[in-house]
């Protein structure tokens, strides 16, 4: 039951790692070392205070570097292989009791691919913003993702039956929505194929 429960609040803070790296990272470490959360062995660096300070002052950055409208779209290239590092550590520092074989096979799978589905989802969200608003409303979308990162971080720790559900509906969202765009059901290819039709 303990191994289960440390996977689900991985895979929730996985998720967290999604909309921002190092916001569920801080929250990890200041969890810790209040004593409501406890980490793996191996991990237990995560849980001190040059963590605290290292882990806060990346926050502050990348938190400040999204409302920057040119440096959010680097972040975005820079943030995507990351949320799947920081997913995958995420989640192995919360698993015992397995080998590590499997703890890392399990970290990588659940951990850094719910990561990344969750950043592939908000860059789209950001580039479409960018397109839509010519970039003005993408201060709007740093500061939902940020509220994602946060709220999805607290619940993992403090509900993460919960937000796994919550995140197990995310996930199918996303892809369902995916799904669509690739297979010519989304609003856009609906819109190209009928102008095809009109205009042989």
């Amino acid at each position: 039951m303990e191994t289960l429960l440390g996977i689900a609040v991985g895979i929730g803070l996985s998720a967290a790692c999604g909309f921002r790296v190092f916001v569920p990272l801080l929250v990890m470490n200041l969890a810790s070392l209040s004593g409501h959360l406890h980490l793996s062995s191996g991990f237990a660096w995560i849980g001190s205070y040059y963590a605290t300070v290292a882990f806060g002052t990346a926050t502050i950055v990348e938190v400040l570097g999204y409302y920057i409208t040119w440096l959010d779209h680097f972040l975005d290239i820079v943030a995507t292989p990351a949320a799947i590092i920081a997913g995958t550590i995420t989640t192995a520092s919360l698993v015992t009791d397995i080998s590590p074989f499997l703890k890392w096979t399990l970290a990588l799978i659940a951990g850094g691919g719910i990561a990344g589905l969750v950043q592939g989802a908000t860059v789209a969200l950001r580039a479409k913003s960018s397109v839509s608003t010519a970039g003005i409303g993408n201060p709007v979308v740093s500061t939902l993702e940020l509220v994602g990162s946060v709220i999805t971080a607290l619940l993992a720790i403090l509900v993460p039956i919960l937000c796994l559900a919550l995140i197990v509906f995310l996930c199918f969202f996303v892809i369902r929505k995916a799904g669509r765009f690739v297979f010519g059901k989304g609003p856009l290819l609906n819109d190209v194929t009928r102008q095809g039709v009109r205009n042989p």
